[in-house]
């Protein structure tokens, strides 16, 4: 193949890219001059008020004295929160995990059966939180029963997903193994599904409980429970240091909570 051939080549490739480019870069804009039409979005007019947006916080951050007097109900709570989004995670992580079973490939269950729990989870992991509180606020109305059962579907959904991944990935040996020995189904679970995938459980039920404090919060706003209800007064009431510091609170706990599920996650991966 000549010099010249080759050159020829690669000035084809390189100008297939550049054009593939300039239409990926063309479609994206032109969607988002359809999509912002379509909503009213006025690009200029956010970017000029993001110095008066700045000014407004600089003056509303800083938590003052009557803000601070607040502050030992607010961490009320957001340990009512912490707590909310502990209990439902195990809940759900006990549900997902006997659910898993029945939908895991490695147990060989009836297949219309495994089905129906994928089915099933993957049903509730596609509606988000608030969503569900929105919903079964029609039947318990605003109190903790709807903002426990909003976070339990969508978690118990995608822990489902996670330990059926979790245990088709690492337990097949293990459980093929102990069906040579003639083991039962039980001891199928505990002395082979379970011991292999611990692990990746215990790392999944961690981040769902950060996920959870977070959504709690939002969800809060909606059944007048935990922290969210808290700064939805704050707000209504204009009482804005407050709110400032309700949001300060929980990114405080959000990054300790955060940052102690890390650490167990450094020690049980070991």
């Amino acid at each position: 193949m000549s010099a010249e051939t080759v050159a020829k080549k690669q000035t084809s490739v390189f100008f297939k890219r550049k054009r593939n480019v300039a239409v990926v870069f063309t479609v994206c804009l032109v969607l988002y001059l359809v999509t912002a039409g379509a909503v009213n979005f006025d690009f200029g007019g956010a970017v000029l008020s993001i110095p008066a947006a700045f000014a407004w916080l600089g003056n509303n951050i800083i938590p003052n004295e009557s803000s601070m007097e607040q502050f030992p109900n607010i961490i009320d709570r957001l340990i009512e929160t912490a707590l909310l989004s502990v209990a439902v995670t195990i809940f759900a992580a006990i549900a997902a995990f006997f659910s898993s079973l029945l939908g895991t490939k490695t147990l060989k269950f009836n297949f219309l059966l495994a089905k129906s729990v994928r089915m099933i989870a993957a049903i509730f992991r596609s509606i988000p939180e608030v969503v569900w509180a929105i919903l079964l606020l029609f039947s318990f109305g605003q109190n903790i029963m709807t903002g426990f059962f909003a976070l339990f579907f969508t978690t118990y959904g995608m822990l489902t997903r996670a330990f059926i991944e979790a245990i088709d990935e690492v337990s097949a040996d293990c459980v093929e193994a102990l069906e040579a020995t003639g083991s039962t189904t039980l001891q199928l679970v505990f002395q082979g599904i379970w011991p292999s995938s611990i692990t990746l459980i215990i790392t999944w039920v961690l981040y769902m409980i950060e996920t959870n404090i977070r959504a709690a919060t939002l969800i809060g706003l909606l059944t007048g429970t935990g922290i969210g209800a808290l700064f939805h007064m704050f707000y209504s009431r204009m009482n804005f240091n407050a709110a400032m510091l309700v949001i300060a609170s929980t990114a405080v706990l959000v990054v300790i909570i955060e940052t102690t599920a890390n650490q167990i996650r450094k020690v049980i991966l070991k």
